[in-house]
């Protein structure tokens, strides 16, 4: 069958590399399918572009996927009328954290032919099967459609790959790496060329305004990672990985054991992961250091321990302070991720964690704090919808979260005007203690330049 995969325009400059459709289209080439890659986010086509695609060429189905967030909401919804709207229009399916946790509204919106939920590698594959020999679409686990009858058939759950050892690599091939390997990221050099790589799948934790597809989490070996590390240098020249997991560090011991055998595999390569602050003790960072590691991006959510509990966050400010002095002890830059407006924080915990970031912030990293999102799937989301805060999923997408800077449902007592008031004061700190240090930064060049005949200035560049 020929498959045609749609990676949608996030509006970016380079755009991230799209891991799940890569891991989708290897699935499918391995089933023997002919699969064609569609790259809106490379070339920034529109959607009249894709549907004038799709009428000059035949397909037996379309995939397409995207996560949850007000702008990949209409997106997908414009680039399915366009996919609607076309002559001989194939089977189509759309999969991942946007559409997994309603699948009927979004097959009613959407009218595409299936969702697929949660992990997708073997789900696709058999729906393709079940279109190809045209049988029922009841048969394939993990799969949600309309019926004839126009009833939502939500077929029974499919087991997760527990040996992800055994799921192909991503199908880089298909793709333009030379956009994607241009990414920056913090502390890379200006010559490295950068791709994201998945050392596990899932996530041990449960935080109150985070949906996950699927439970628990599957890591994979060190022998697989290092395997695929070493393949992208070898065929795509890359010199620094993403390590695109939800949580990179999801115990001492495991952490500790990949970077000792990183560091035996001689990798030769730079790094950065997703970490937990109660995981940062000097002895893991210390290794993960020689390992190669240069930053580690940390969910702090909050500095308030009655706010971190209330979000099961299971990290106390103890634990977030000790870790991100261990992890700038260590010589690794750290990532600030706070968000404000969970149950029960106040103007003073935003405060809090603006003083947080001021004091300890390197300046490896662009930083403001973002409001909290009870996005579709999550407990914050069901809390909201019991509380009467959101109706439904229409509701959230359609009515509430317009924006990720800005309020979907105000969880504190504030009011609205307080809490707009308080976060722009927040993030003007931030702001100016950011340019204000880029600023003393090219200050400082120019003095090396000029009145020290600094002869390695590669001038006053943006990156």
């Amino acid at each position: 069958m020929k498959i045609l995969l749609v990676v949608y325009d996030n509006d970016s400059y380079v755009s991230w590399f799209p891991q799940g459709i890569a891991y989708i289209a290897s699935a499918c080439r391995n089933a023997g399918h002919d699969v064609t890659i569609y790259n809106q986010d490379v070339y920034h086509y529109t959607e009249e572009h894709l549907l004038e695609y799709l009428n000059r060429n035949q397909f037996d189905a379309i995939g397409l996927g995207a996560c949850g967030g007000y702008y990949q909401y209409r997106k997908i919804l414009k680039l399915c009328d366009a996919i609607n709207q076309s002559d001989n229009r194939p089977p189509l399916w759309l999969g991942g954290h946007l559409v997994s946790p309603d699948p009927e509204y979004f097959l009613r919106k959407t009218k595409a032919d299936a969702i697929v939920l949660g992990e997708g590698e073997l789900t696709v594959v058999e729906f393709l099967d079940a279109i190809r020999l045209n049988t029922s679409l009841s048969t394939v686990k993990g799969l949600a459609y309309l019926d004839d009858n126009n009833r939502c058939i939500i077929t029974e759950e499919r087991e997760l790959i527990e040996d992800v050892d055994s799921i192909p690599l991503p199908a880089w091939d298909l793709f333009p790496i030379d956009h994607y390997a241009l990414i920056r990221l913090p502390n890379m050099k200006n010559a490295d060329r950068c791709m994201p790589v998945l050392s596990g799948r899932g996530c041990i934790f449960n935080c109150n305004f985070c949906y996950r597809m699927d439970k628990g989490f599957r890591p994979r070996s060190s022998e697989s990672i290092i395997e695929e590390i070493e393949i992208l240098k070898k065929d795509y020249n890359i010199s620094h990985i993403s390590f695109a997991d939800e949580l990179f560090m999801s115990s001492n011991k495991r952490t500790i054991e990949l970077c000792n055998n990183f560091i035996n595999a001689n990798l030769d390569v730079t790094w950065e992961c997703n970490g937990r602050l109660n995981y940062a003790k000097p002895d893991v960072l210390d290794i993960m250091k020689k390992a190669g590691c240069v930053f580690i991006n940390y969910g702090i959510e909050s500095m308030d321990d009655v706010a971190l509990k209330n979000m099961n966050k299971k990290l106390t400010v103890r634990q977030i302070v000790s870790g991100i002095e261990n992890t700038l002890a260590a010589g690794i830059s750290p990532g600030f991720n706070i968000i404000f407006g969970n149950i029960g924080e106040t103007k003073e915990i935003l405060g809090k964690g603006v003083d947080f970031i001021l004091k300890y912030d390197d300046h490896a990293q662009f930083r403001t704090i973002r409001p909290v999102t009870p996005y579709p799937g999550s407990p914050l989301y069901y809390y909201a919808i019991e509380k009467g805060m959101i109706k439904d999923c229409e509701d959230f997408y359609e009515n509430k979260h317009t924006n990720s800077d800005l309020l979907t449902v105000n969880f504190t007592d504030m009011s609205d005007a307080e809490y707009y008031e308080s976060l722009y004061e927040a993030n003007a700190k931030l702001i100016e203690n950011y340019y204000t240090h880029q600023k003393a930064k090219i200050i400082d060049m120019a003095k090396e330049l000029y009145l020290n005949q600094n002869s390695d200035f590669r001038g006053f560049r943006q990156s």
